[in-house]
């Protein structure tokens, strides 16, 4: 304690007032940081006291504004502005059923997205652009350039999705029928047999696995198990689904053997993925032409070419 006070006497008074207020900052910032840390007692007592002085709250009750935006803030921003209700929202959700998203915020989501994406990029473009000081010709070109291709960039990324996931199921529905045949042949029923097919794909297509499986589920709780199979095309729209879909109506409608008609289809199928094969490979030389005469054929002339013109060129300099 002596050699505090009698380093204190040494430092004067101006030094000594500069040691006391930096050392009332640096105190200051402390207790700041640590009243600031979530979970720290000291936080919540700053906030009862702000709240007792203020009047805002009763002596021991706790309150404090916490703003989150979460599913909810964006489905009340949404549904405010009617966003998920007409015909359009209809056939978004149609789209995103398509697509596999299935829950009841992909909507909201999907509608909160497209609304505010292109305000979050425009405004990040205007503050890029200002910062660097760029005409304003060209803040109005990129902010409107941003704010088109934010609006249709949803719609586009979603039809990719969904066109993604079309090819997917079309190369794994003849294996889907194969084993469908398979399982009608061993005695099971349709219901059965679309839940065994669906844990047997879980492990290689889950979406797969989880169409079908959705499906063998309506079966058995739909009053009308046409409708369940009527379903199962909304989700998954391919042709070849949908083929399968009406053999299924029949064969519930008219008591047809179901492994011959999926038999049947499966061979159908197998054919058509055959003849779209060997349509691509008829349409590969029409296709390459232009990168042959783009990128092939000038490095062939220059081969050929190139020492005949080099030899004439030596020629007419000698």
């Amino acid at each position: 304690m002596s050699d505090l006070v009698s380093l204190l006497m040494k430092l004067g008074g101006d030094n000594l007032m500069s040691a006391l207020l930096v050392m009332l900052l640096v105190g200051s910032m402390v207790i700041a940081y640590f009243a600031a840390v979530p979970g720290n007692p000291l936080a919540g007592r700053v906030a009862t006291l702000k709240d007792r002085v203020s009047g805002k709250a009763p002596i021991g009750k706790r309150t404090g504004f916490k703003f989150t935006f979460s599913i909810e803030t964006l489905k009340k921003l949404v549904e405010t502005l009617k966003l998920t209700r007409g015909a359009e929202a209809e056939s978004t959700a149609d789209k995103l059923l398509k697509a596999g998203y299935r829950s009841r915020e992909a909507l909201v989501i999907y509608m909160g997205i497209r609304l505010l994406l292109p305000v979050v990029l425009t405004s990040l473009v205007f503050l890029i652009v200002a910062f660097l000081h760029l005409p304003t010709a060209r803040l109005i070109l990129s902010g409107t350039g941003i704010a088109i291709g934010a609006t249709y960039l949803p719609p586009v990324v979603l039809k990719r999705i969904t066109a993604a996931r079309n090819r997917r199921f079309t190369r794994a529905l003849p294996d889907v029928l194969d084993l469908l045949v398979i399982c009608a042949e061993g005695g099971l029923s349709l219901d059965g047999a679309l839940s065994r097919v669906s844990r047997e794909f879980r492990r290689f297509l889950p979406e797969m696995a989880d169409e079908l499986g959705l499906t063998a589920i309506e079966l058995g709780f739909l009053p009308e198990r046409r409708q369940a199979l009527m379903n199962l095309t909304k989700r998954v729209d391919i042709p070849g689904m949908h083929s399968l879909v009406h053999t299924l109506v029949q064969t519930e409608r008219y008591g047809t053997p179901l492994a011959q008609s999926l038999r049947a289809l499966s061979t159908e199928l197998r054919e058509e993925r055959m003849l779209k094969a060997e349509e691509k490979a008829a349409k590969l030389p029409a296709t390459m032409t232009v990168p042959m005469i783009v990128f092939i054929l000038p490095s062939v002339f220059i081969v050929l070419i190139g020492p005949a013109m080099i030899n004439v060129f030596k020629a007419f300099h000698n």
